[in-house]
């Protein structure tokens, strides 16, 4: 399932890694970036690295939220993030719930959106990390070859002691950004 393309990535859950989670938020006024997000974001971008969100949205299949309200809760946190030099390269969404609409290949943990950003992004999924507060969010990134990171505010963060857990985003991309020094001083 590799796909050695291009460049890496960082893939983002988005509640509860980028905002704060509100359980199926469909309100834009309720969008909070959760403290060093988007510095998190730039920084990783300054890097090289393309910045991907991808994200659960069961409430669209439940019936809790619309396409509408998903669409401005995701443009008021790309408004935030731009507000702070920050921007994402692309999105992806899985509106399922396997109860409600039977299962897909999106929903996170399934590789499905991964792989399309891969393709449609052009990027090398062997070099790319997963963050997220959930291992639903993190979990695609072992088929795939990439590298999870849990973060500490999660309920799964400890639960598996091959996954390197961060504090938040910003702790990640420390934790990213040195992986990537220290592989290109390994490479001279």
């Amino acid at each position: 399932m590799r796909a050695r393309s291009g460049r890496p990535a960082v893939f983002l859950d988005r509640d509860g890694t980028l905002i704060r989670d509100r359980h199926y938020l469909g309100d834009p006024d309720g969008v909070e970036l959760l403290p060093g997000a988007a510095a998190a974001v730039r920084r990783l971008r300054d890097a090289g690295f393309a910045v991907v969100c991808v994200t659960n949205q069961s409430g669209i299949a439940r019936g809790l939220l619309t396409w509408d309200d998903f669409r401005a809760t995701q443009a008021r946190l790309e408004e935030m993030l731009a507000a702070e030099g920050a921007r994402l390269d692309g999105v992806y969404v899985c509106p399922h719930h396997p109860e409600i609409t039977g299962p897909c290949n999106c929903r996170k943990p399934a590789p499905g959106l991964f792989l399309r950003a891969a393709r449609e992004l052009g990027l090398d999924l062997g070099a790319s990390y997963c963050v997220g507060d959930r291992w639903r969010d993190v979990a695609a990134a072992e088929r795939w070859g990439g590298r999870p990171i849990l973060l500490a505010t999660g309920p799964d963060a400890g639960t598996d002691e091959r996954v390197r857990v961060a504090a938040d985003l910003a702790d990640a991309a420390r934790m990213i950004l040195a992986d990537a020094a220290a592989r290109r001083e390994a490479g001279r």
